[in-house]
This record gives C-alpha cells, structure tokens and sequence, in this order.
C-alpha cells in the first residue's frame, strides 16, 4: 500500500513523535508498503493515512477524511491525547478518534482512558528497541566510585524531569548516587530551572539534548534509569531500558503500569521526591532489589521486539482496512 504518516514533529526533531514515524516507517517498509512521514497533509492521494496524534494532527485528520471518505484511517494516541488533550480539547480530539478506523495505543491500560465506545478499534502496540547488542559496554573511568540514575527526555511538564533532582537532595550524605539527565529545554523557564538546579546541587547534571550514541552511552554507564512522568502514552525510553537490561524506576501512572506491568517492583508515587529518594538509595544499597529490578526488566524484553512492533502495525492496518470496508 502507498501510505502517508502525518507527525507534528519536523525532520531532524530528536522529539519522541518524529522517532516512532521514522521507525514506523521502517517497519511498514520491511512489510512492502511505501511509506512517505510528512508534517502537513493537504488531501493528496494515498491509499491510507497513519496520523501520529489524534489533536495535534486533526486538520490533517479532517482533510483526509473529507477528501478521501472511503479510504483507512488510523490514529496513534499519544499520552497527552489521553490524558489531556481529550479533556481540554475534546471537540477536536474525539472527532480524530470517532472518524479513525483504527487506533493505536502503546501501553495495554489504554482501554480503560479512553472512551469505551473506542475501544473495538483500538490495538495496542509496544514501542521496539534495540537489543543489547546495539549497546556499548560501560565507560569505568565514568563512573568513578558513582552509582548512576539516568533520567532521558526532553525537558518538560509532563515529563516532571527534574523529580530525580529533587530526590538526589534529599539522599543520605553516604550514598554515591548522581543523577544525569539527557534532553533538550522545552522551553528558556525549564533551561532556567535545569541551569539553576546544576548550581545548587552536586548530585545533578544536565547534558542537553544528546544524539543516540550518547544516549546509549549514558545508558550504558548508569545503574538504574528514571522516568518520573506524570502522564505518558507508553514512552519508548521504558522500551529501550528494558531491553538493554536496566533496571527502571518509574512513576506510578497508567502509562508506565502499562508497559512494565502491575507486579514490577520500581514504582514511585508521580511527583512524591521522598519516595523517589527512598527508592533510589534503596536500588543504591540493597543488591537483591537491584537483582529483582534486573530480572523483572529482563523478563519484559521479548516485548520490545522489532517484529512483534511490525506484526501490531499490520495488525492496525488490516483492522482499518476491515472496518473501512464494513463502513462502505
């Protein structure tokens, strides 16, 4: 099939939108479709349309739809669609939702966040990754006596990225925990707030916005990885943590049970530094839950895999292609 995907993320963006298209991509590729990621759609001819947002991207949504009424649609809902845009925006969004032939959610609590009217469309998908070969191997001089806790995103509200800063001041003097986190400033206040955090607390540095060798660097050299979200759809970074075996502590919201499961050990409560403290030294000191977190990541693997993403955007298509028909 000739597909167009449609991401509010321009080319070059690091953003997590413009990596899921450009895999997508890929992987639709490797199943002998021909795939064009576009940022803007004008009712050019395709044979469907895979829209990456459901608000962001709904006047692309609506052009194709009033252009080409009888062709598949499918929509991927982020984590602000769900958890906000659905409720602040709902005209626009739930049109995206109501007039999609098939939905695509990245973590298996979707169901429950989204109207249940949706759900027979809706097939979730878990974000791949690399496997642990793709990785390098851990940098000693780096890690110089330290226990590191990576944090890896784009700076942000949703993100909560600094929770992990907040947690490293409040460790004992003992612990030898820092905290490094990637990502590029949302916006001059999160610089501002990401600058003046470096200053005043030794156990946090900022890197910026780093490209994916870094990345997997930094990946390599940390012992436990945080994400301290408040709403995500299924981040791809939990993805990646898992199948390079680190261990994970994760905010304890929809979008991270959904990708790790309600029996994984690393939550915290979303924006509680105190817990997220206590659980840091206690990843810190206690090797068994280390070795727990370790397993548990592990076991979650096979989950991440490239092939089983493939099958899940297929599994979309095929859906669309099904209710499309049903519709006309």
């Amino acid at each position: 099939m000739q597909l167009k995907m449609i991401t509010p993320a321009p080319p070059g963006s690091k953003a997590g939108n413009r990596a899921t298209a450009e895999r997508w991509k890929t992987l639709l590729e490797n199943a002998g479709h021909r795939v064009e990621v576009v940022t803007q759609y004008h009712g050019e001819p395709c044979d469907a349309l895979v829209a990456l947002h459901a608000w962001r991207s709904v006047d692309a949504i609506r052009r194709f739809r009033e252009a080409w009424p009888e062709k598949p649609l499918i929509v991927a809902l982020t984590g602000t669609d769900i958890y906000h845009h659905q409720h602040t925006f709902p005209e626009d969004t739930l049109y995206s939702m109501d007039v999609a032939d098939a939905l695509i959610g990245l973590h298996d609590l979707v169901a429950k966040d989204i109207p249940a009217r949706f759900a027979s469309k809706l097939v979730t998908l878990y974000q791949s990754a690399d496997g642990p070969e793709s990785f390098p191997v851990a940098r000693a001089e780096e890690k110089n006596g330290t226990f590191g806790a990576c944090v890896i995103g784009h700076l942000r509200d949703e993100k909560d990225s600094l929770r992990a800063a907040y947690a490293a001041r409040l460790l004992p003097e003992d612990s030898q925990i820092q905290v490094c986190c990637a990502g590029k400033a949302h916006n001059e206040e999160w610089q501002s707030k990401a600058d003046a955090e470096m200053v005043e607390n030794p156990r946090f540095h900022w890197l910026g916005e780093l490209d994916k060798a870094h990345t997997r660097q930094l990946m390599a050299n940390s012992q436990v990885m945080v994400i301290s979200s408040v709403m995500e759809g299924g981040a791809n970074v939990v993805s990646e943590a898992c199948r390079a075996g680190l261990p994970v502590l994760a905010s304890d919201i929809p979008g991270n049970a959904g990708l790790l499961g309600r029996d994984y050990a690393g939550y915290f409560p979303a924006g509680d530094e105190q817990a997220l403290a206590d659980l840091l030294y206690r990843v810190e000191t206690d090797h068994g839950f280390l070795d727990t977190l370790k397993k548990q990541v592990g076991g979650l693997a096979e989950r991440f895999l490239p092939e089983k993403e493939q099958a899940s955007l297929e599994q979309a298509l095929q859906l669309a292609m099904q209710r499309c028909s049903q519709r006309n």
